[in-house]
């Protein structure tokens, strides 16, 4: 509840701030001063007597910066809340099932043949196929 007042307090705070800032008038800063001629001013404008635009916009400064300082306070013991408390956790897909391993008998394919550019390529057998139940060391090879 606190956080919800003095967040309320500061974009109160920061609005009146703004329209206050615009609404005042400026220094007499022209092209002419802001290049050296003209006046004798100091850098930032002469100094005259604080009007209450000056002292209000002082006032909103100070709470702008209080707010700030309460609001990263409050934020960072955790008072606000969280917008997640008390809903379920989404729900963990199931792992995909894991491809069957090899044949503890069976060999690798081999690795087709690169022609070498002072050599022949390299005779291999044509690979046979295993019948379902069989091991590749059942099999029959194929004469040469």
């Amino acid at each position: 509840m606190l956080y919800y007042l003095v967040t309320a307090l500061y974009v109160f705070a920061c609005v009146v701030l703004l329209m206050v800032i615009l609404l005042q008038q400026g220094k007499g800063g022209d092209m002419a001063s802001a290049f050296g001629g003209g006046s004798s001013q100091t850098a930032f404008g002469a100094r005259g007597g604080a009007t209450l635009l000056a002292k209000v916009t002082a006032a909103f400064a100070a709470l702008f910066m209080l707010g700030a300082l309460s609001l990263a306070i409050i934020g960072e013991r955790g008072d606000s809340g969280s917008l997640l408390r008390g809903t379920p956790a989404p729900a963990t897909p199931a792992p995909a099932p894991a491809a069957p391993a090899p044949e503890s008998g069976a060999k690798p394919a081999p690795a087709p043949a690169t022609p070498e550019s002072s050599t022949a390529p390299a005779q291999t057998a044509p690979a046979t196929p295993t019948p379902e139940g069989q091991k590749p060391a059942d099999v029959p090879k194929p004469p040469q």
